[in-house]
Formats: structure tokens, sequence, C-alpha cells
């Protein structure tokens, strides 16, 4: 789950615009989900709570991170991200997925997890969070111009910020 919230902040960062980032972030979802990845055996919630709370944590200290005009395109890029694993606590808690049976079917199929993938998934996590706090950082360095935008997005002619 954190690496799906972590991609989907990079999208959300990058693109700006929130539609568009919560499409691209479960289109993000699946990809992960088709590369090789980490993947534990056993009890769900063994690996599902630290995961989905350091998920969290991720997705807050993301949104805060956010500059404010990107942090609804941030967060509905984290969304959309995660989306796609709603089906793991719908069925612990209400004993069926939300998802029609043909998504759930292509989502378990693409699925390529092993449990020795551990230190790959921790790397793409570096990366992801260290991409997505690079493209929030470098817009907070950027001055705004006497019209109200920014050097990279002015201000529409005539407006003011």
């Amino acid at each position: 789950m954190t690496n799906h919230v972590l991609s989907g902040a990079l999208i959300g960062a990058a693109v700006r615009r929130p539609a568009a980032a919560f499409v691209l972030g479960v289109a993000s979802h699946f990809a992960l989900d088709a590369s090789p990845h980490w993947g534990a055996r056993g009890p769900l919630l063994r690996v599902a709570v630290p995961d989905g709370l350091a998920g969290l944590a991720a997705l807050g200290a993301l949104a805060a991170a956010s500059p404010p005009e990107r942090r609804l395109a941030v967060l509905a890029g984290m969304a959309g991200a995660a989306l796609p694993d709603i089906d793991k606590p719908s069925r612990l808690w209400f004993g069926a997925s939300p998802f029609p049976r043909a998504i759930d079917k292509f989502h378990a199929s693409i699925q390529r997890e092993a449990p020795d993938r551990a230190r790959y998934e921790l790397a793409v996590a570096v990366v992801l969070a260290t991409a997505a706090l690079a493209v929030l950082r470098g817009h907070r360095g950027k001055p705004p111009t006497p019209q109200g935008g920014t050097p990279d997005r002015p201000a529409a002619p005539g407006r003011q910020a």
C-alpha cells in the first residue's frame, strides 16, 4: 500500500489536476502490481496493518508537504493509487469486494509477488518518496511573478493572486 500512496503523490504533484491525478493513480496501481514486488504469505493483518499504517503516514506527510495549490491533486493521486486495494479490508469486514468479479479476477491475475523482494520494495519506496518530495519542493523554490503566478505557470492575464 505504501508504494501505491507514494506513486500517487508523485503523480498528483506532477500532473496538478485532481481528476487526471486520480485516474493516473488508479492506472499506476495496476502497473506497480504487474511489476515484480514483495508480498508475504500468511495472515493478511500481519502484513496489511503495518503497511497500511506506513501508507497512512506517507499520505499525511506528503499532503502536509504539498503546496496548497497542489494538495488536492496530490491527495487525488494517492486516493486513486490506493483505491484498487480497498477490496482487502472490504472482504475482511464485510465479506465481499466492492468491485465486479472481473476486476477482482484481473487484479489477482497481474500480481507478481514474492516474499524475498522486500529489499526491492523498500528501494522503490525510497525512490518514489524522494521523487515526490523533489517535485513538491521544486515548486516551492520558485518565487511568485508580479502577476501572481510562478515562473513556470504564470497567472492568467489580468488576474492577481
